[in-house]
């Protein structure tokens, strides 16, 4: 589609740029996600690219707006926003919406090119030189911020682009020209990417992180041309998994099909996968902290799992790692600094990453439970259950798009959706619906605390039918009360009377029934309300500002009060509420 041309780099150029990597990606993301076997077959590597952008897209967009409503009034100077402007919002967008491992590199790569675009100096950043730099930049600094780089992948992809374009910048090109020749660059290095990965030659196909790069090298080219180069709708090969040398010349998996423009054959391929497994979970988070204490995260992390790739800077980050034990992964980021937006998602059984490169994608499993936790703890207890998570930090409630992506993470043509809170219930109905409409059985429990979430899940059994697990869920669900303790923020008028900023609040069943000033003393006054009416098991979920001592009076009050009544502790994080207490 014909596009008029950008001259220079300007802010009109990144915003121009990011809406035709976004329509770019958008077309591919079917036929990338299909060809994604590496490092994980998990199918999302062009919807996660694609949602990646779409978060650049988006805050470039808001800076845009931002001028035009201004007008000059206010703090918003009227006009519009400078190339520093632009590229700065596109690097936040990306971080702050990168999804998975090619997502986070990717995330990377624009925000390399913004720190040189958006470089204060007497020299402006907007020519051919200075595309040239970005994209070298870029190139290198995604490199830096993957743990173990490998070669056959988006990296040596990018690696190539900033090859081929600091050629055309030594020969004076323009923008256009330097883009072409990164473009070039790219489909000739995404064309190798079989010969220096066997996984990906086994499969017949080039890597996907490669591939949607030359997507959104291609909507550069667009930029500054007028004309994105043509992009081939067949990305997949077949996916066979007999050995070449041994298959009859119709079984032979085809060469890896490439973008139309990328007519480059790639080299002879070396031997099939290895065969060896990996981690079980993918945990991805934002984290606030300062640079040394990420330097010490990335070794912890590094230590525990593999895929680590930790990108940002100025005291916000993204991590991306693939661990077996989630919970440590999660308790890492805490101890560096304040993580949210955590999602933790288990490859699953059938997961090619936990049997080894010898498997095609998988295909969905039957089913899955997604669920909203409103702390890091309980989100790797979840996650160890085998359910995809999704955290609901105090006062940033999930949206129902995030709801959405969980259950599309989830991978399965049968999902159970736990909100876990009662104010939650029609944004998880809305998505719900929307994920119905994608062809996906979605059951809805009404969950309205955590603690009856893991009651639910205590009871889910995958094996049977959908209806039977999600009625026993349910049914599990429903016999649980559910209280919280908690401190209140404001004079209110309550059930239980009138509360000052600072008393100690104890919820039963969402309604206050309890207000003191003492927290151990007001949970003993809810856990003994909710024992009269009976029960055989207490659930005590900690968060991290609970005082020390609560869990191990409230449990030896059960053991000597109430026969036969068992306690378990868990441990919640930075949940919201001081204790939450289940009764089933």
């Amino acid at each position: 589609m014909a596009q008029v041309p950008q001259t220079f780099f300007d802010a009109l150029a990144v915003r121009t740029w990011c809406g035709l990597a976004l329509t770019a990606l958008g077309r591919a993301r079917e036929e990338i996600d299909a060809i994604n076997v590496y490092p994980v077959a998990d199918g999302d590597t062009g919807t996660n690219m694609y949602l990646t952008v779409e978060s650049a897209a988006t805050a470039v967009e808001a800076v845009f707006a931002g001028y035009e409503a201004g007008s000059g009034a206010g703090s918003v100077p009227a006009g519009k926003p400078s190339l520093a402007d632009a590229a700065r919002a596109m690097a936040h967008g990306a971080l702050i919406g990168a999804r998975g491992n090619s997502g986070t590199i990717l995330a990377q790569l624009l925000r390399g090119m913004a720190q040189v675009l958006a470089a204060d100096g007497e020299t402006p950043h907007t020519d051919g030189d200075g595309l040239g730099l970005a994209l070298r930049h870029a190139a290198d600094s995604a490199r830096q911020a993957v743990a173990h780089p490998v070669e056959g992948t988006v990296l040596s992809v990018a690696s190539a682009a900033a090859d081929a374009a600091e050629g055309a910048e030594g020969a004076g090109g323009d923008c256009g020209t330097v883009a072409r020749a990164a473009y070039r660059g790219a489909c000739a290095a995404l064309a190798k990417t079989p010969g220096q990965l066997a996984v990906l030659e086994h499969a017949g196909v080039v890597d996907a992180g490669g591939r949607g790069l030359v997507a959104v090298l291609a909507a550069l080219v667009g930029t500054f041309t007028g004309e994105v180069p043509a992009l081939s709708g067949a990305l997949s090969a077949s996916h066979a998994r007999v050995q070449p040398d041994r298959a009859p010349e119709s079984a032979r998996a085809p060469e890896p099909v490439l973008p139309e423009d990328c007519a480059v054959p790639p080299e002879d391929c070396a031997d099939g996968p290895d065969g060896e497994g990996g981690p079980a979970f993918e945990v991805i988070y934002l984290l606030e902290a300062e640079d040394t204490a990420v330097a010490r995260l990335r070794q912890r992390l590094d230590a525990l799992g593999d895929s680590l790739v930790v990108v940002g800077g100025d005291g916000l980050w993204n991590v991306h790692v693939h661990v077996d034990d989630a919970g440590a992964a999660v308790e890492a980021g805490v101890e560096a600094g304040r993580p949210y937006r955590i999602r933790i998602t288990h490859f699953g059984l059938d997961d090619a990453h936990t049997r080894g490169g010898e498997r095609p994608p998988r295909e969905r499993v039957q089913r899955a439970v997604v669920a909203v936790v409103p702390g890091e703890g309980l989100a790797g207890l979840y996650a160890e259950a085998g359910a995809t998570t999704v955290l609901a930090r105090p006062g940033e409630p999930p949206a129902s798009g995030e709801l959405v992506q969980a259950v599309r993470r989830a991978h399965a043509r049968e999902v159970v959706l736990l909100p876990n809170d009662a104010d939650l219930r029609h944004t998880a109905a809305a998505a719900a619906e929307q994920a119905r409409a994608e062809g996906i059985r979605v059951a809805l429990i009404p969950t309205r605390s955590a603690v009856q979430g893991i009651a639910a899940l205590a009871v889910h059994e995958p094996e049977r039918r959908f209806d039977e697990d999600v009625v026993s869920m349910t049914s599990a669900a429903g016999a649980t009360r559910y209280a919280e303790v908690a401190v209140a923020e404001r004079q209110s008028w309550t059930m239980a009377g009138i509360c000052q900023a600072g008393d100690v609040l104890g919820l039963i069943d969402g309604d206050v029934a309890v207000i003191g000033s003492d927290v151990t003393t007001a949970a003993e006054t809810v856990l003994n309300r909710m024992l009269a009416a009976g029960g055989e098991l207490v659930t005590l979920v900690l968060g991290d500002e609970a005082p020390d001592g609560v869990a191990e009076h409230l449990e030896t009050r059960v053991r000597e009060a109430y026969l036969a009544v068992d306690t378990v502790v868990y441990r919640g994080g930075r949940q919201g509420a001081l204790l939450l207490i289940g009764v089933e």
